[in-house]
């Protein structure tokens, strides 16, 4: 992106006479560049995690938050339940979306709908408001499939008394009763308990990525952006973030060190 001459035409270079109309029809700019540099380093990342992780035999996963500045952009690339806001004097301003098995459910929804064998026979995809017991076999009850954002009714048959797929709510949201995020890298050896289904075909390792214009925005010398995993945010709003930031700030001017965690 940067280069004199990059290719596809991005900067007045063309590899073949077509290529500036391709690049003009699509709307492609330079930032797509780097969202797909950010999107593709984290599935390579997360490759590389599992033939480490097979190679020692050990196991394991985590979130990822990246955020990363250029030519006047800063690009901030979300895959799990971290949280980025932007601080500014009379504003706050997320930078990055939770990644859930709640925030996710049409997704993995539409993936076990396509392979069930995914589920082993172990888990239903639909999602009901409670888990359901045998008493309500053949009673109508709420239900929501892979294709609706509403709900609906049907009639409760043997299969649907299976572990649901999605089960619980807000921090309690579980991905066949095992994980919290739908999003991260690593964990290509973790299974369900006590069976051999894989949770990593559900867990995608590919980041969102937010694009905030800091040229635009005319940034003032306290605006900063407060990264951290869901340990602060569980616990604490963003905007009870910005005010411990904003009473923080202006008694350490002269701290070198005063925007670094310290243990």
């Amino acid at each position: 992106m940067v280069a004199t001459q990059p290719p596809m035409h991005l900067s007045g270079h063309c590899v073949c006479p077509s290529d500036p109309q391709f690049v003009e029809e699509k709307g492609i700019r330079a930032e797509d560049l780097v969202i797909g540099a950010l999107e593709s380093a984290f599935q390579e990342c997360d490759e590389v995690i599992g033939r480490e992780l097979e190679a020692s035999g050990q196991a394991g996963g985590c979130t990822a938050l990246v955020a990363m500045s250029l030519q006047g952009k800063l690009y901030v690339a979300n895959a799990g339940d971290s949280r980025a806001i932007l601080v500014r004097r009379n504003e706050v301003r997320p930078l990055s979306s939770e990644f859930t098995p709640e925030t996710e459910r049409q997704r993995i929804q539409q993936l076990a709908f396509v392979y069930p064998e995914l589920l082993a026979g172990e888990f239903t995809r639909l999602e009901f408001p409670r888990r359901l017991k045998g008493d309500d076999l053949g009673q109508k009850v709420l239900f929501r499939d892979h294709h609706m954002s509403g709900w609906s009714y049907k009639c409760v048959e043997k299969s649907d008394l299976k572990y649901p797929l999605i089960h619980g709510q807000g921090r309690q949201a579980r991905l066949l009763g095992t994980l919290a995020v739908s999003r991260g890298l690593g964990d290509h050896q973790l299974r369900v308990l006590d069976t051999n289904i894989q949770l990593k075909p559900f867990l995608l390792s590919v980041p969102q990525v937010t694009v905030l214009d800091v040229d635009q925005l005319e940034p003032q010398e306290d605006d900063l952006v407060v990264m951290a995993t869901d340990g602060l945010w569980d616990v604490l709003s963003n905007e009870q973030v910005a005010r411990l930031v904003r009473s923080f700030l202006p008694g350490n001017q002269e701290d070198p060190h005063r925007l670094k965690h310290k243990e």
